[in-house]
């Protein structure tokens, strides 16, 4: 016996042996940074586990993974919480100093409540290995592929870099808006605060860091569900008792977790299998990865154009968007109320301040300012798994009904009041109202995108009605196992987010080309994680069901689909990626790395500016429209300027003539010989440092650069000119 436990140590400490090797043939110069975020969770996950074993009581593993999120969150959110209240300011060592402080509450309740924290079984910690391992393998393979393009150049990587830069800068919290430097962020920055505070907690850069939030992302996007969905399967079995022990106790759950992880973070759609794979072998089409995410009114091409992404594009494409650094806590959501739905409602008459529903409070509020259409999404979920649960657990409707109104207002007050420092003084002009689609989506179209999981999520249903036989929908649900339960609501909620932007969307500025575009986004994205977690259980359900061979022949068939679509992965990364088998095209994870390449000229100044200005004093650059190559000085050193990308700051704060008005003034400074209206409009927007590089020289061929030069002192001169103002304050 002594000799296993040495040789099971033995071999888990080899294997991370390995890693570590493996780890540096890969990065190489870029190990360091990715062992420091990887150790620091691998800390961050042992320091929570008190208060993630209460919130998991239930799984075997005690919640490892999603110890790691919570802790994140948690001591994420205090930080933001006392910046922004101007308690303390945002640096490296008030992250530190917070993240600590949280870590010895957890070390002192685990001392003082010895007895509730029991040591884990043989079993768990070999669980808790593998999705260690898991996750080390996920972070490090995506991190390597990462490395092949790592500009923060193009889509809207300028955005989320520049956002991540600002708060660098920034002791406060919001930063100022590095493009509109008169007001702070109004937008749903909580995403790129989380990347920062990571940042900052590491003492790494953001250079490096920008990707490795993405990565670490990805690599959880396949962690999560594979514990989550590998604790749901064996729940199913081992309360069914349906397959012997020894099956349900290792192969077929794990199958279902890597399934549920592979449907989550790898797999496309059926548009990729049919337009990328099949019809090439009959036509000349092309296909290019970004096609299965711009279908439906691309497509043909309509004025009712669309967006439908997935995970799996999101982090291949490599933005640093709200919803891509949201998937993680959506799925510890998803896991917390399983959490609650499993552990069952024992205690009737303690209805209100279960953990697993307070914290996913919390992670409601933290969503009302990383990605406002989760907190929306997420709340009816949580209603809807309440509702069923609690009507599975009490004897009739109305108790039912009452106890989950109660839970509901519960978390609903939490949550607001958890994202009360950001909505008071959030401005939220961009969302102009609700109405009905006047566009609909071609049904042939839904079926490409959708056919598969809908059809698998039909079967699922159906089999469960058929199981029950003629009952009551009381009966049906105190009958039903709680797993069955969870996951039918999630089929179905999964179902209703690809119905409603054929009904409604949320009007915005894209409303004349493109009306039902970010409703449809936002909604199917989250329908797309949804219905992965919920098909690595069913496939994997129907694959074992011994007594109905077409439920078993609909589970070998859905499992062909699912590895047909996952192929859109490898496809995806050899086009925007290259050949990933050759080290030779790795570039490492320096997001700036690509200035020395697209603005020679300028390079260097923007290099001077990140080496020798400190806080956020407003540097002067040529504006222009969204997605371009402009703004490249504010968004790679976080300094803000006058007006940005247009069309964004458009979307944040819905006012053309203030956008119009200071266009017209930028153009004026740069352009003018009236040396008082200039140094006027310069004292007006309180500019430090006026940039003129290459940008400023092709936007403006009139551009009058000896007035320019006289205002101030010429502080960098090499083709590209920083001038510092004499008004200036040093900070």
């Amino acid at each position: 016996m002594k000799g296993a436990v040495i040789m099971k140590k033995s071999i888990r400490i080899l294997t991370f042996a390995i890693l570590f090797c493996l780890t540096f043939l890969l990065l190489q110069k870029d190990s360091g940074p990715f062992l420091i975020w990887w150790l620091m969770l691998f800390i961050l996950g042992c320091s929570f586990m008190p208060l993630t074993s209460i919130l998991f009581p239930g799984f075997q593993d005690k919640g490892w993974i999603f110890s790691k999120v919570i802790a994140i969150a948690v001591s994420g959110y205090i930080t933001w919480l006392l910046v922004s209240l101007h308690i303390l300011q945002f640096t490296s060592a008030a992250c530190l100093l917070i993240t600590l402080a949280c870590i010895a509450l957890n070390l002192t309740a685990m001392a003082l409540h010895r007895n509730s924290f029991s040591r884990f079984p043989a079993a768990d910690i070999n669980l808790i290995f593998q999705e260690e391992v898991i996750l080390f393998l996920a972070f490090l393979l995506w991190t390597y592929i990462a490395g092949f393009r790592p500009q923060a150049f193009g889509e809207e990587k300028f955005m989320d870099f520049g956002f991540m830069a600002a708060m660098m800068r920034s002791a406060r919290l919001p930063a100022t808006d590095l493009w509109y430097s008169q007001s702070p962020i109004n937008y749903y920055y909580g995403g790129q605060y989380y990347a920062v505070f990571l940042t900052k907690l590491t003492g790494t850069q953001i250079a490096l860091t920008y990707h490795l939030m993405r990565t670490l992302v990805a690599a959880m996007a396949f962690a999560l569900p594979f514990s989550l969905v590998r604790q749901i399967s064996f729940d199913y079995y081992q309360s069914t008792g349906r397959i012997s022990s020894s099956k349900y106790r290792g192969f077929l759950p794990c199958c279902a977790g890597l399934l549920a992880g592979m449907a989550v973070s790898l797999a496309g759609n059926m548009h990729y299998v049919i337009y990328g794979k099949i019809l090439p072998l009959f036509t000349d089409s092309d296909y290019w990865f970004p096609n299965s995410t711009r279908y439906i009114g691309h497509n043909p091409e309509t004025l009712d154009q669309t967006i439908h992404e997935f995970p799996s594009y999101s982090f291949i494409q490599g933005d640093l968007h709200a919803h891509v650094v949201n998937i993680y806590f959506v799925l510890t959501v998803i896991g917390l109320l399983y959490a609650w739905i499993k552990k069952g409602n024992y205690e009737k008459k303690k209805i209100l301040l279960q953990m697993p529903l307070l914290m996913c409070g919390l992670f409601l509020g933290i969503f009302q300012w990383s990605n406002a259409w989760d907190f929306a999404i997420y709340y009816v979920i949580l209603c809807g798994i309440c509702l069923f649960g609690n009507l599975k657990w009490f004897e009739n409707w109305k108790q039912g009904i009452l106890a989950s109104a109660g839970q509901w207002g519960e978390v609903l007050i939490l949550s607001f009041l958890t994202a009360l420092p950001f909505t008071l003084h959030f401005d939220s002009s961009m969302a102009q109202g609700i109405r009905l689609a006047q566009n609909h989506s071609a049904l042939y179209q839904l079926c490409v995108l959708w056919g598969f999981p809908i059809l698998i999520v039909i079967i699922y249903l159906t089999a469960l009605i058929l199981e029950r036989g003629k009952c009551s929908p009381l009966q049906w649900l105190s009958d039903t196992n709680p797993t069955d339960i969870f996951t039918a609501v999630l089929c179905l909620c999964a179902s209703g987010l690809i119905l409603m932007p054929e009904l409604i969307y949320l009007r915005d500025i894209y409303e004349k080309t493109a009306a039902r575009s970010n409703t449809m986004f936002k909604l199917t994205y989250q329908a797309f994680i949804l219905f992965g977690l919920c098909i690595g259980f069913i496939l994997i359900r129907f694959l074992s069901d011994a007594s109905r061979r077409w439920i078993k022949t609909a589970g070998g068939l859905g499992i062909v689909c699912l590895l047909l679509t996952s192929g859109y992965t490898s496809t995806a990364v050899k086009q925007w990626n290259g050949n990933i088998w050759n080290r030779a095209g790795y570039l490492g994870l320096d997001a700036t790395a690509f200035l020395e390449t697209s603005y020679p000229e300028d390079a260097p100044a923007i290099r001077w500016l990140q080496a020798n200005i400190e806080g956020s004093p407003v540097v002067l650059e040529a504006n222009g429209n969204s997605y371009s190559s402009y703004c490249r000085v504010s968004a790679m050193t976080g300094l803000p300027t006058i007006l940005g990308w247009y069309t964004h700051q458009h979307l944040w704060r819905n006012d053309t003539d203030d956008l119009n008005e200071k266009s017209r003034e930028i153009e004026f400074i740069y352009t003018s010989e009236n040396e008082v209206q200039v140094r006027s409009l310069l004292e007006k927007y309180q500019v430090s440092y006026l940039f003129i590089g290459q940008m400023e020289r092709e936007k403006y061929p009139s551009l009058n650069e000896p007035l320019l030069r006289s205002l101030g002192e010429a502080v960098y001169d090499n083709k590209t000119v920083i001038i510092r103002l004499p008004w200036h304050k040093t900070p």
